[in-house]
């Protein structure tokens, strides 16, 4: 590769790494995509609002669910209604360990803190890192009302320690996840010194004289925050929210890894990071759409929709208000396959149109392409993977296929995504050459095999769909490992897609 090539593709790895690092959790992740796709250009909307009158050929938007999923999408100005969407659909969560409604637990002189797996991940991984917490807390507003503020705590503050190889000489190592994954936050001795309490749990003179009798206290159908939780945990949470502990409500909250995601290897080929699965794919897919917009008049010849979608709860299934199975795509794809036409000036000739089916056209003439990180071949454990399919880092974005339909892939979806990696452009101020290349993945038949977003959305919306994911190692470990070069093939490839789609669509028809 040239140097350009090489600084290229450096600053989208980069990129990638500040998203993680920026992204503890799906929260986080969407409230960071929605300012890359602001400073793009993009206009934020309600769902809870009409559109009529305020989306337009042309325009680009986006839309949040319970600040953890988002859907943004640029109109074309030669759109009409029961036009065709191109679609490329990822995750924002990744497994992780989250802290219990109910947390507060002390042990042998240690703090510790109750927390609940989240996903399949690798628990064991979790052990003997620096730990700390974020997500998102409800406050009071000071109007009476309630409102939501996103917290990251960077320094480390938890760990959950491994036990001595002296005490214990199992050969595996299966950590039972209700008691062996508590952390630890500190000492109890230490807590005590800070707050002034004896050991016997009684405060100082001064503050006992200060106790309120229990009818003067306001009902509350919960206990308090700092009743169910360390009371400093809560205070840190409401430090870092900007807000009085009196004024905390509630929280989600979630364990991360403090580490930084970085680049890494011997030629700095590699990434090393947490939740590659999915952030990988999310921020390539936000990037995709972007790139496929930046010129001025980019949209101003295109008939179709070009349309991100990221979801929430991935890993524990998607049955939920704003992950994969839910109303969100279905609802928003419906508001825009009965968009009318640009060139129909008159309110009257735009309310004459007839949408009656163009929602079923727009979904028979759509295509999803399903973002989902996959598995490199692991050197030491080659012989888990199928002989002719082990994909490799830095080859390209593979292709993901099932026989038994636990990816969408097919053939017209492979020749369709074939087109659009020959057609892929080069990285604006890279020397490139156009087309990126592309990989084939099919697990053993003596393996199971995962799934993604693809067969759910597919199977309820009978659009096309084809699975795609850039190679990794380590799926579900807290920390993982991707190919730099990747990134960048990644979101060019999406963004092609983009740019083509509306041409391609005709010419590849299987009724």
């Amino acid at each position: 590769m040239t140097s350009s090539q090489l600084s290229s593709a450096a600053a989208k790895a980069q990129a990638l790494a500040d998203f993680i690092n920026n992204s503890p959790t799906p929260y986080h992740a969407v409230h960071c995509a929605a300012q890359q796709l602001t400073k793009a250009g993009f206009k934020e909307i309600r769902e809870r609002d009409s559109w009529s009158s305020t989306l337009q050929p042309g325009g680009k938007y986006y839309v949040t669910r319970n600040g953890s999923s988002i859907i943004a999408f640029g109109i074309g100005k030669r759109w009409k209604a029961g036009n065709p969407i191109s679609m490329v659909g990822a995750h924002t969560d990744s497994c992780t360990l989250r802290i219990k409604p109910v947390s507060k637990k002390s042990s042998a002189g240690f703090l510790q803190v109750g927390v609940e797996t989240y996903g399949g991940g690798k628990w064991h991984t979790w052990f003997d890192r620096d730990l700390s917490i974020a997500g998102r807390v409800m406050v009071k507003d000071g109007k009476g009302g309630f409102s939501q503020k996103l917290v990251k705590v960077e320094r480390p503050i938890l760990r959950i320690p491994t036990l001595a190889i002296h005490l214990d000489r199992e050969k595996s190592f299966e950590p039972n996840t209700e008691t062996e994954l508590f952390p630890i936050a500190g000492l109890v001795a230490a807590e005590l010194n800070r707050t002034g309490e004896s050991g016997d749990g009684k405060k100082g003179d001064e503050e006992a004289t200060q106790v309120k009798n229990a009818s003067d206290e306001p009902f509350q159908p919960l206990q308090a925050a700092t009743d169910r939780h360390h009371p400093y945990v809560v205070q840190i949470i409401a430090e870092h929210a900007g807000v009085g502990v009196e004024d905390v409500v509630d929280f989600e909250m979630v364990l991360y890894d403090t580490q930084k995601a970085c680049i890494g290897g011997i030629n700095n080929e590699l990434i090393f990071a947490a939740r590659l699965d999915n952030l990988g794919m999310t921020h390539s897919a936000v990037e995709g759409l972007i790139t496929s917009v930046e010129s001025p008049n980019a949209l101003d010849n295109d008939s179709t929709i070009r349309l991100i979608s990221c979801f929430d709860h991935e890993e524990i299934g998607s049955t939920s208000a704003q992950g994969a199975k839910s109303n969100f795509l279905p609802a928003i794809l419906r508001r825009l396959s009965v968009l009318p036409a640009a060139q129909v000036d008159s309110k009257q000739a735009r309310e004459s149109q007839d949408t009656s089916t163009a929602y079923e056209q727009t979904l028979s003439t759509s295509f999803l392409v399903s973002a989902d990180m996959a598995h490199s071949v692991h050197p030491n454990y080659a012989h888990k993977y199928e002989s002719d399919h082990r994909p490799e880092m830095n080859k390209g974005t593979v292709i993901k296929i099932n026989a038994n339909q636990r990816y969408m892939s097919n053939a017209p979806g492979i020749v369709l995504i074939q087109e659009v990696a020959r057609l892929a452009k080069p990285s604006s101020g890279s020397t490139a050459t156009v087309g990126v290349p592309l990989q084939l993945f099919v697990v053993r038949n003596d393996s199971p095999c995962g799934s993604t977003i693809g067969p759910m959305i597919a199977s309820s919306l009978g659009t096309r769909t084809i699975d795609v994911g850039n190679a990794q190692l380590s799926m579900h470990s807290i920390r993982e490992t991707a190919g730099v070069y990747d990134v960048e093939r990644a979101t060019r490839l999406f963004a092609s897609f983009f740019e083509h789609y509306g041409d391609l669509e005709s010419k590849i028809i299987i009724d």
